[in-house]
């Protein structure tokens, strides 16, 4: 018997195109050949048009955690002072890499919920007077938080002379993120997240500024930014590439470039909507404070007396729908939807209808039909 196929809904890996799949069936090339340069050539240029720079984009076969990783060790030396808000768990997994890799990692206290301002950045730029760089989640994906004053911050940045890193996993090709006009320095995306692209790649960009910065830092071997862009020269990558991973990437960018950028968003933003008006006719509310609330992450308060994983065990047993708990002291307390990749007004109401249907089963008072009456009002409006 074959299994079921089941609708992916966590924060990532997201459901995954069948013509990107396919693109994993090519066959296996020299990647010190002419067919890996084209390959190469197709994928820098798209990432350029996703990442919205005139900068050097490169693909790393890593996770997201690899991508964040080499942007730290590419620009942070022993005794750098960098400005790091931590407000959850992937921010305070950016701030110990700073740690790790022996920086001084300036904290921007905050509550779970909540995500870094202007006003508070600007403040530990000033009290700590010679800070190197500041290092910014874009998207906290263990809280669905996305920092809405990141241009805000870009323009600190800019003014100060202080390089600006961005991790950006969870939600480049989800939400905004104009690189350039923005100021990021160095930029930080998975693929597995919002290009619906299978895991197992990291992209990181880089100004034109941040380069100074990167040679004169003691580099890692395997994540020598410096060295990539010598092979990027050549329309090569240093280490042997994912090539089948490399293939999808490739489509799946194509695929971006196909439905335009603007649009893509814009369709992130429309199912993020329809997700938050469901919550509310559901009487559920969402985790953050309402201005950091994610377009990629639907983070979900679980109401007193409900099992977030009896609710996570019948979406998947009974609806095949997979969506996420919490993290860490939040475990048991959220839900977390991921409103990435290709997701649609298809997979935004068969995931409500699922919630509704799990929620009648643990006894939760709702009105069943409100959640996706709300959400299908979003889309016909």
């Amino acid at each position: 018997m074959s299994e079921r196929k089941q609708l992916i809904m966590v924060p990532g890996p997201t459901n995954v195109p069948d013509r990107v799949m396919q693109a994993m069936l090519k066959p296996i090339i020299n990647h010190r050949g002419p067919e890996f340069h084209a390959l190469h050539e197709s994928i820098r240029e798209n990432l350029k048009y996703v990442f919205q720079t005139k900068g050097d984009v490169f693909a790393l076969t890593a996770s997201g955690t690899g991508g964040v990783e080499c942007a730290v060790n590419n620009a942070v030396s022993l005794g750098d002072k960098v400005v790091a808000p931590v407000f959850g768990i992937f921010s305070e997994r950016l701030k110990e890499k700073i740690v790790r890799r022996g920086g001084n990692a300036v904290n921007v206290p905050l509550k779970l919920g909540e995500g870094a301002t202007v006003e508070q950045i600007a403040q530990a730029v000033d009290k700590e007077k010679d800070v190197k760089a500041i290092a910014v989640l874009y998207n906290e994906t263990s809280t669905g938080v996305t920092v809405r004053d990141l241009p805000k911050i870009g323009e600190i940045a800019r003014k100060k002379d202080i390089l600006f890193i961005v991790d950006a996993v969870s939600i480049l090709g989800g939400d905004y993120l104009p690189m350039d006009e923005w100021g990021v320095d160095i930029c930080i995306t998975g693929s597995q997240k919002c290009l619906a692209c299978p895991p197992g790649l990291a992209m990181v960009s880089v100004s034109e500024g941040a380069w100074k910065v990167i040679e004169e830092t003691a580099r890692p071997y395997y994540f020598d930014l410096v060295q990539f862009r010598e092979f990027s020269e050549k329309k090569e990558i240093p280490q042997t590439p994912a090539l089948s991973i490399f293939y999808a990437l490739d489509e799946a960018l194509k695929m971006v470039r196909e439905e335009g950028i603007e649009n893509r968003i814009k369709r992130h933003a429309t199912c993020a909507k329809a997700f938050y008006a469901a919550l509310k006719a559901l009487k559920l509310t969402p985790f953050p404070n309402e201005k950091f609330l994610s377009n990629t992450v639907i983070a979900i308060n679980v109401p007193t007396g409900v099992d977030n994983a009896k609710i996570i065990e019948i979406m998947r047993e009974k609806y095949g729908v997979v969506i996420a708990g919490g993290m860490g002291e939040l475990k048991k307390s959220i839900l977390r939807i991921g409103c990435m990749g290709i997701i649609s007004e298809a997979e935004t109401l068969l995931t409500i209808n699922a919630l509704e249907n799990a929620l009648m089963e643990v006894n939760y008072p709702i009105k069943m039909g409100a959640g996706v009456e709300a959400a299908r009002e979003i889309f016909r409006s």
